[in-house]
């Protein structure tokens, strides 16, 4: 029935707003937890464009599994300048305060970037289009991440940011992104199903990129011989996304 719906919608041009609407409602929920690592909650509309939800306690939960899940893959006390691509309202950057190298982070949200700059001053935060570039040098980190972001994106645009994001990175350097991969295949229907087993990437709702809504699969295929171009391939950990139970990571190294 959800998927009927969402189909009217897209046929009338109203699956955009109907959704940025069912976001607000969402948003009314109740917070449940305050924070106990000196910073801030914000506010809750921004919590649910970040994860879906306004619930405080999954947003603390979740922000610090996805910093251990980024710290079990790359030793993040050893690196420089890090970036949070997609930081959202910084679900995972707060818990880089006290890196010893550079933090940043960079989001389409304008309101999120500007709620990071007041509450988390450790860190720099800027704004990106839903298209590149970002306003960071070539070469500049050591480490970016990007959770749960190509899982909204279309395929073009998937490519674009992985080619930005190369660009920003160092020589040797890593990039650690999560994917919807085979735990996901329930969510599909046959035709995509097929695509999927075939090594397709398989897009949804590709009209609303850069919202929950849309949704990208990543089978391990695409991933090896397309998304990694220009990287190698280091490691797919399955449901490896402790921040973003059931997605997998993928931990590539700029060549």
């Amino acid at each position: 029935m959800k998927r009927r719906i969402l189909r009217l919608l897209q046929r009338v041009g109203l699956i955009g707003p109907v959704f940025r609407t069912y976001e607000r409602l969402v948003a009314l929920g109740l917070q449940r937890a305050s924070p106990t690592d000196g910073v801030p909650l914000p506010p809750r509309r921004l919590m649910v464009r970040v994860a879906g939800t306004a619930d405080a306690d999954w947003f603390l939960r979740s922000g610090r599994a996805g910093y251990d899940a980024i710290a079990a893959h790359v030793p993040v006390g050893e690196l420089g300048p890090v970036l949070d691509f997609g930081c959202g309202c910084g679900r995972v950057t707060r818990y880089f305060r006290g890196h010893d190298g550079e933090v940043a982070g960079s989001d389409v949200s304008r309101e999120a970037v500007g709620w990071c700059r007041a509450n988390l001053p450790f860190a720099r935060f800027e704004v990106n289009g839903l298209a590149p570039p970002l306003v960071f040098g070539d070469e500049s980190f050591d480490l970016v991440y990007a959770l749960s972001v190509f899982t909204h994106l279309t395929a073009d645009l998937q490519i674009a940011w992985r080619d930005e994001l190369r660009r920003v990175l160092r020589p040797g350097a890593r990039l650690l992104v999560t994917t919807h991969g085979r735990s996901y295949l329930p969510r599909l229907d046959d035709d995509e199903r097929a695509r999927f087993e075939r090594g397709e990437l398989v897009v949804r709702w590709g009209e609303v990129a850069g919202s929950n809504l849309c949704s990208a699969y990543h089978p391990e295929p695409y991933l090896r011989d397309v998304f990694a171009n220009g990287f190698t391939f280091l490691e797919l950990e399955p449901e490896g996304a402790r921040g973003n139970p059931t997605q997998d990571l993928v931990l590539l190294q700029k060549t």
